[in-house]
Parts: C-alpha cells; sequence; structure tokens
C-alpha cells in the first residue's frame, strides 16, 4: 500500500478507536478493539494481537489470527527485544533475527511496539506478524506507537 494511503488508514483507524474507547478506559478491552480493528482493517496483517508481560514471560492477550504462542519464554524473540530495548522493533526477515520464536511458520516480517502505563513502565507488546517480507516501515511504527499511547489514555490503571 503506498504511504498516503497507508496514513489516511491508520488516521481513520485512530479516529474510531478514540470515540470507541470513550465510552471504556479499561486497557484489556482496549487491547482487544486495537487488535481487532487493526487486523480487519490493514491487509498484510497475518497476526495482530498483544502479549502482556508477567514476570519472566510474556503471555498472550487479546489478538487476531492464527493460533498463537501462550508464552513467550524472556529473553528470545521480537517481543522481548522490543521490551528490552523499550523501543519498537521493525524487522523484515523474521527467520533470519536471533532466536525468532516461530509461532506460525508463514509470518516472515514483523514489527513490535512497547506498550507503556501511565508512568511510562512497559507492561506488554503489541505484535504484528505479516505473510510478507519487509512488510513494515517507519510509517508503521509511527502510526502504531500513537494508537497504543491511547491504551492507558484516561485509564484509571495507569
Amino acid at each position: 500500500m503506498e504511504a498516503d494511503k497507508k496514513k489516511k488508514r491508520y488516521q481513520r483507524i485512530k479516529a474510531q478507536l478514540i470515540n470507541l474507547f470513550a465510552g471504556c478506559a479499561d486497557p484489556r478491552a482496549r487491547m482487544a478493539s486495537i487488535a481487532a480493528l487493526l487486523y480487519h482493517k490493514l491487509e498484510d496483517y497475518f497476526w495482530c494481537g498483544f502479549y502482556i508481560l508477567a514476570g519472566d514471560e510474556l503471555l498472550v492477550g487479546p489478538y487476531q489470527g492464527p493460533l498463537a504462542c501462550m508464552s513467550l519464554p524472556r529473553g528470545r524473540g521480537v517481543c522481548w527485544a522490543a521490551v528490552q530495548r523499550g523501543e519498537p522493533m521493525v524487522v523484515d526477515d523474521v527467520h533470519a533475527f536471533p532466536e525468532h520464536i516461530a509461532c506460525d511458520p508463514r509470518s516472515r516480517s514483523e514489527i513490535v511496539v512497547p506498550v507503556r502505563n501511565g508512568p511510562g513502565k512497559i507492561v506488554a507488546v503489541l505484535d504484528v506478524d505479516s505473510k510478507k517480507p519487509a512488510a513494515f516501515d517507519q510509517l508503521d511504527r509511527a502510526c502504531l506507537e500513537e494508537i497504543i499511547a491511547l491504551i492507558y489514555k484516561d485509564s484509571a490503571e495507569n
């Protein structure tokens, strides 16, 4: 999808989420809505969902797509790299990423965005996989960061 069209689509998704979230401040409910809307509105999204930080694991949270890994062990894969670095990760070829965790071998590229609560602590990650190599870019990263920032905005669970 060309950049201008993709940016406009993300803007429409964000506006829709803002309206939806006016009626519910629960972070998990917001995560579920984000996963569903992104998965169904963006054509290259093969899997879209959240992993929740729980001690030494990332546990699967709300998602859309094929069956997911239930738990991601500490220190392995793109999701943990994003947590450890404290920043989004865009991976053009997941099979070339050291210690990639293949929940589904059809995944070829991935973007992971850390989710921070009100005080700024990472509490989860948004994980998006695509069957296409190099499906994600810096525009996806920027737009997803804006959308993820909505999860804890005006939430009681800051």
